[in-house]
């Protein structure tokens, strides 16, 4: 078991030192990367924390944040639904499904945005043509997560990403993988996660949309239909590493703090930190701060500011029910605001 273990330990710390290479240099290529909604945080536990406890998270909570967590579920069976009042106006609706089965874990989840109604304008009518369209961006994923020990688990999610835009779209392919390793170093309530996300192929989009009529000028040549060729854009891949501690300052009280160093491919890197309050595992509350690499907050650095929720459980005729509620304020924008349901049977 001591061998076991060690290689794991061994092959964690390999996987951080070449993730961590190869999504280098983000800040030299700050909003150079598309799919940007992959990015978007769901769960309101999650958001609350800012994703730090990817070392503790469990079940369908933690399939975002470390997919390796999915195997600690702690029914056979959990549903989760949850909304998000973005920035803007754009709405978030989250919804998944998992189940253990002896060969492990696996869970199914979507992922919808939704933009509202956007005016039609062109060259012509650069103020609309009374026309509106709606893009339509998905997530559809699924999850697979088992435990290699007693103490450690891993995970892999793969995500179908669609983006459509009127008669064009793109569609791709983006993977997760992670581990959790709960007792790091013996010591109880000392959780470590590793999630390297977002690895995948370069997407474009292609479609009718595309198409323009063009014609030469100075020829009286007839008008001829020609495409625009889209260019390519990669998938904003990341690498996460957290710890965090579990603590009983009092009897049915816990109080885990938890930090988290974020590596972007694309936009700077951010060091994050979390703290949860738990109360006989019935009421809960949280809150989070970000800092970007360089300790900065600049509002054009980093987007989001401080979060705070709180949950509540509740365990009705062996059904488990978890309500959370996160606030997540916003740099430029109004705070988004987010709610979600946990069933587990």
């Amino acid at each position: 078991m001591r061998i076991r273990v060690t290689f794991i330990t061994l092959l964690v710390l390999a996987l951080v030192l070449t993730a961590t290479d190869a999504v280098a240099s983000g800040r030299n290529r700050s909003g150079t990367a598309g799919a940007q909604e992959l990015l978007i945080p769901v769960g309101a536990r999650g958001i609350s924390l800012s994703g730090t406890y990817i070392g503790g998270f469990t079940g369908l909570d933690a399939i975002y944040y470390n997919p390796a967590g999915l195997s600690r579920m702690t029914n056979s069976t959990q549903a989760m639904f949850s909304h998000t009042s973005y920035m803007a106006d754009i709405g978030i609706e989250y919804g998944g499904v998992g189940a253990k089965f002896g060969f492990g874990t696996v869970a199914l989840t979507l992922k919808s945005i939704s933009f509202g109604d956007i005016p039609v304008t062109d060259e012509l009518n650069p103020d609309g043509t009374g026309a509106t369209y709606s893009p339509t961006f998905t997530v559809l994923g699924f999850t697979y997560s088992r435990d290699l020990t007693d103490r450690i688990t891993v995970g892999a999610t793969f995500n179908y990403v669609h983006e459509g835009i009127m008669s064009t779209t793109a569609n791709g392919f983006a993977a997760n993988a992670g581990v959790q390793y709960n007792g790091v170093g013996g010591v109880p309530g000392l959780k470590l996660g590793v999630a390297l996300k977002n690895l995948g192929l370069d997407m474009q989009f292609d479609g009718a949309d595309l198409f323009r009529v063009m014609q030469a000028q100075g020829t009286l040549r007839d008008p001829a239909l020609a495409k625009v060729e889209a260019a390519t854009f990669q998938l904003p891949s990341l690498l996460e590493v957290g710890l965090s501690y579990d603590y009983t300052p009092m009897e049915n009280s816990r109080l885990s703090l938890a930090g988290m160093y974020q590596n972007n491919n694309y936009s700077d890197d951010e060091y994050r930190l979390g703290l949860e309050y738990a109360y006989n595992d019935m009421f809960f509350l949280r809150g989070s701060y970000s800092l970007t690499q360089a300790g900065s907050t600049d509002e054009f650095k980093i987007l989001y500011g401080p979060g705070f929720g709180a949950g509540i459980h509740y365990n009705a005729g062996g059904v488990d029910l978890t309500l959370d509620y996160a606030y997540q304020s916003l740099k430029l924008f109004n705070a988004n605001q987010i709610f979600s349901l946990l069933i587990g049977f």
